[in-house]
């Protein structure tokens, strides 16, 4: 099956940092072409995009007007034209409105009928410094919390860190099992959010845990950054990112696999790989993309030449890389029972229609 392009929803409410956010992955992207679609152009500053020279696919609707779509309405029109082929975009990135309901922005990724894209996550994010006024304010943004797969808690350098440990404690007893990041100025590594080029020149060892800075160095410029002020080390403001790899030559239980994704470990945000299910009958492979709560799980036949082995990758925050693979390893199907295409009846909840006449 075709790559589809992820879509990313970068939510949250006014003032939070959504723009800086954007601007940054624009500005550091790792070789990643990044579509952009934005849906309240009086807030976004279009020239530092322009100037930051990382807008990869522009779209515009007339009267001057790059990369806004003033109706979500228009969206499936703009995603069409983003994801053509020769866009060769790996990434499209809606950044919503202050005001906007990202319950609607994802329905209407999750039910679009392109083909060449599906939905990448939703990324919310929180302004540490006004977050308790805006929620006695809003009491909705809870659940825009509840429905996030990432919470980017911003301007965390603009609260002592006592206040700060009392915000975060709050977001992720809100949040579970999303995982909380906490930053400043947006910074954030788009390698976090969609896979970029960089990453597969490296693959982790079987059971290999890299850190968050081994996987994702910090862009050169995080630290020059700072509005005129000195730059402080921000590195204490993150939360610790971790990425574990999992391999087995024995192939897995489906159910079980299953049940680990419906119910994961506490701050997994992604995880991506292939798949070889224990159901003798069924010679497929099975390759799974997982961002928060969103699963996907597509067949594809097995290529003659490649060894059949199971191998994932799980990423997140404050995750406990050890009882997530000592999980994943209850998977292994080590019964010399053979397993029925029934036990694939979870899986196939997952596979999207058109896939699952793929042999």
């Amino acid at each position: 099956m075709a790559r589809r392009i992820p879509v990313l929803v970068v939510a949250g409410f006014l003032g939070a940092g959504k723009t800086t956010l954007l601007n940054h992955l624009l500005r550091n992207n790792r070789g990643l072409r990044i579509g952009v679609v934005v849906n309240d152009f009086g807030a976004v500053n279009i020239d530092a995009m322009l100037v930051a020279g990382q807008v990869d696919a522009m779209v515009s609707l007339g009267d001057g007007c790059v990369c806004c779509a003033v109706d979500v309405s228009e969206l499936d029109g703009l995603f069409d034209r983003l994801a053509q082929p020769r866009a060769r975009i790996d990434v499209i990135v809606v950044e919503a409105s202050g005001l906007a309901e990202p319950r609607n922005l994802i329905r209407m990724i999750v039910n679009s009928e392109n083909p060449r894209i599906g939905y990448g996550g939703l990324v919310e994010l929180v302004d540490a410094e006004h977050f308790p006024q805006a929620r006695a304010q809003h009491p909705e943004l809870a659940t825009h919390l509840r429905m996030a797969d990432l919470v980017v808690v911003n301007k965390a350098d603009r609260v002592p860190l006592a206040t700060l440990d009392g915000l975060l404690t709050e977001i992720r007893a809100l949040a579970d099992p999303a995982p909380v990041y906490s930053t400043a100025h947006g910074r954030i590594d788009p390698g976090l959010l969609v896979d970029t080029p960089d990453h597969e020149a490296r693959r982790p060892r079987v059971g290999e845990q890299l850190s968050f800075d081994e996987l994702f160095a910090d862009a050169d410029d995080d630290h020059h950054d700072c509005d005129g002020r000195a730059c402080h080390d921000h590195r204490h403001l993150h939360d610790g990112y971790d990425t574990v790899s999992f391999t087995s030559t024995t192939d897995l239980r489906p159910r079980a696999l299953v049940d680990f994704f419906e119910n994961p470990p506490s701050g997994l945000f992604r995880a991506k790989g292939t798949i070889a299910f224990a159901v003798p009958d069924d010679r497929r492979k099975f390759i799974l993309h997982m961002v928060g709560r969103h699963i996907v799980v597509e067949p594809t036949p097995w290529p003659r030449h490649e060894p059949r082995a199971t191998n994932l990758v799980l990423i997140g925050a404050g995750l406990d890389t050890a009882a997530a693979l000592d999980r994943l390893r209850t998977t292994v199907h080590t019964d010399a029972t053979p397993l029925d295409e029934q036990e694939l009846l979870p899986v196939w909840r997952y596979v999207e229609p058109a896939a699952q006449s793929v042999s």
